[in-house]
């Protein structure tokens, strides 16, 4: 019986996770279907893609592209400070002499309109969706940890189970087998940070996944996010680096002829400590751009094929795109923890080279 019950919960299970990947590819079909046939009715893949990756001052409704949830914009024009609704300049509205630009140069960013009909770039401080979509982030990210701190508090070191026993399950694996082994001694010290950095990138990855409110925001997606993760890594290491640490970059032990009159080595040595953040960044934004990326491409194949070749085409075409694409979400729902920990584990890495210790040669 009891093995009847346990084979039925892992059913229950699946099926539930294939219904949500089911509404998550539903939900991009939606969002092209839509965009494809707009008011134009002309399909532009490129431009469908992107804007779909790209940043929004509304957050798209699914199932419903005429209504958007609005966003605050926050901007300092050439009259001083303005706070309203994305909503008072969607669909071409102006609202106190503000609109979101359609000309190449600022294309899909708020412009104040001047007095000779000119377009001023302000300061904009907009929550935007990709701002939001951080702020949920890092909420979900406190809410989790906040609950695993309640159980401890309440039930002392008894194991949680259900979700806080996965949560707890990720935790031990990420620091126990990956911080620890790698920094030793110094691991309580910057395991804060690195669990942290860990579940916000997990938590935004997941997120970009689900089309639904609050998900749909592409922020790994996005190089300015993966680039202030890779610089706050780069400032650690860089603080933290000790004396054995510096000396290796500017003084390493090298024939002489290698360092000197030519610093040929301290360049090279200068040049890595910024490369090392530079992979952080790429790595994480194109392998998350790319999946997002490739189910877009998969749903769209359906619009251009029916457009090429009529409808029974498309249809056919609907079949293997649907069936891709529910894959390859689950495929970069893999990739979101793969990218998640390669993150951790190379900010892991790259710390300790800054803690090396002096070496001691043997008598």
């Amino acid at each position: 019986m009891y093995a009847y019950i346990s084979v039925m919960k892992k059913v229950t299970t699946a099926i539930l996770a294939l219904v949500i990947v089911a509404l998550m590819a539903l939900g991009y079909y939606s969002t092209a279907q839509h965009r494809a046939h707009g008011e134009s009715h002309e399909l532009n893949p490129k431009e469908t893609i992107f804007e779909h990756l790209g940043d929004a001052y509304g957050w798209e409704v699914p199932f419903n592209h005429s209504a958007r949830i609005p966003l605050p914009i926050i901007v300092k024009g050439q009259d001083g400070w303005h706070c309203f609704m994305s909503s008072c300049v969607a669909d071409g509205n102006t609202h106190q002499g503000y609109r979101i630009s359609q000309s190449e140069e600022n294309h899909g960013k708020v412009v104040q309109i001047l007095a000779d009909g000119s377009e001023y770039r302000p300061l904009d401080l907009s929550i935007t969706k990709n701002v939001a979509g951080i702020f949920i982030a890092a909420i979900v990210v406190v809410l989790m940890i906040m609950a695993m701190k309640r159980w401890y508090v309440k039930n002392g070191l008894k194991a949680p189970k259900k979700g806080l026993g996965l949560l707890e399950l990720i935790v031990d694996f990420v620091y126990g087998d990956t911080v620890r082994p790698i920094l030793g001694k110094n691991a309580p010290k910057y395991a804060p940070y690195l669990l942290t950095v860990f579940f916000f990138i997990l938590t935004m990855n997941l997120l970009g996944l689900i089309v639904i409110f609050p998900g749909g925001a592409n922020l790994t997606g996005n190089i300015a996010v993966t680039m202030v993760l890779a610089v706050i890594t780069f400032l650690i290491t860089t603080f933290s680096g000790t004396r054995e640490y510096w000396k290796e970059i500017f003084w390493p032990e090298v024939p002489m002829a290698l360092k000197c009159p030519v610093p040929m080595m301290q360049i090279i040595e200068v040049l890595g400590m910024f490369t090392k953040p530079l992979a952080l960044m790429i790595r994480l934004f194109a392998n998350m751009m790319s999946g997002h990326m490739v189910v877009l491409v998969l749903v769209l194949l359906i619009f251009i094929f029916t457009n090429l070749f009529g409808v029974a085409v498309g249809g056919g075409t609907a079949i293997f795109s649907v069936a891709f694409t529910l894959f390859m979400l689950l495929l970069d729902t893999l990739v979101s923890f793969i990218q998640a920990y390669v993150f951790t584990i190379l900010s892991t890495i790259f710390i300790s080279m800054a803690l090396v210790e002096p070496h001691h040669e043997a008598k």
